[in-house]
């Protein structure tokens, strides 16, 4: 019998298999903006480049990463990035980083050289988009100005966020932190801690206090059924140091996510909130994607031996 965490992946991989048509922004399925067409593929793209690291990896993505090879030698999929200028240089840097091996990279050396240096210092920019920026320009090889981690850390989402007290008036629903914040929190720690790869630096009374953030953040996922949060906080658990099926809210958040997943493999949605019934090709792809590739990257690395 196979376990929750084989069951989520398995049931994810395998819908991610069936709509790789949708992730491809030159198919001609596909009539979302320029934004959503590359935000997918990227993603699509950091989950083959996870799963390759794996001491195991999984067979069902074949298919996958052979599309991320084709469409990172294809000078169409830079050139959509300058249709979303906001995320231009951010997008260029992560198509960069998340290359994959032995492709012919002459797409990527292009992209690289119309980055904005100044999208590579840290004027203007939070502690959160500076270690956002620093790990994949780090990934990518790319000089910048950035500071150390050492340096962020302090400030970064997961030290400097505190946790509405109860006799606060707490955001929304009684979130611990807002949705935003909540999502910077993973993120950072993702960043950090290279999708559980490296130790994210944290130790002491930094580590204690984001390992109690995390775990506050997901009971409240739970409780409200945020199944893409709730995916990503079990990540960010693994990230700084604990099992979390060994965890009250991690197993919680599992469960949750298994009682979910619909027989197809897929989840209809970011939450509950936003579940409705499924719409047909394209429409259902976009609300779905999303949640059914994070919780298939989440069971593929916590399922997987740490690295030694």
């Amino acid at each position: 019998m196979s376990s929750p965490l084989e069951q989520l992946s398995a049931g994810a991989l395998g819908w991610l298999g069936g709509n790789l048509d949708f992730f491809d922004p030159f198919s001609a399925n596909v009539r979302s903006s320029p934004l959503g067409r590359t935000k997918a593929a990227l993603e699509l793209a950091l989950l083959c480049h996870c799963a390759d690291r794996l001491a195991e990896p999984p067979q069902a993505l074949g298919e996958a990463g052979a599309l991320v090879r084709k469409l990172w030698q294809d000078p169409d999929l830079p050139r959509l990035f300058a249709e979303v200028p906001k995320y231009t240089s951010g997008y260029g840097l992560i198509y960069a980083a998340l290359a994959p091996d032995a492709i012919d990279d002459a797409q990527v050396r292009t992209a690289l050289a119309g980055l904005d240096p100044a999208f590579l210092s840290p004027r203007g920019k939070s502690p959160y988009q500076r270690v956002e920026i620093r790990h994949y320009a780090d990934k990518a090889g790319v000089r910048h100005t950035i500071e150390p981690y050492a340096e962020l850390l302090p400030h970064s989402p997961l030290v400097a966020f505190r946790a509405a007290g109860p006799e606060e008036a707490p955001p929304g629903d009684g979130a611990p932190l807002t949705l935003p914040q909540a999502y910077a929190v993973t993120h950072t720690a993702f960043y950090l801690g290279d999708f559980g790869r490296t130790s994210p630096g944290l130790d002491g009374d930094a580590l204690t206090h984001a390992r109690d953030l995390v775990d506050r953040l997901l009971r409240h996922s739970v409780e409200h059924d945020l199944w893409d949060l709730a995916a990503e906080l079990v990540l960010t658990q693994f990230v700084l140091g604990s099992e979390p099926l060994d965890t009250p809210s991690g197993a919680a958040a599992v469960e949750c996510l298994v009682r979910a997943q619909r027989p197809d493999g897929a989840f209809p949605g970011r939450s509950a909130g936003e579940a409705g019934p499924s719409a047909p090709g394209g429409e259902f792809f976009r609300t779905a994607y999303h949640t059914t590739l994070v919780t298939a990257l989440m069971a593929l690395i916590v399922a997987s031996p740490r690295p030694s």
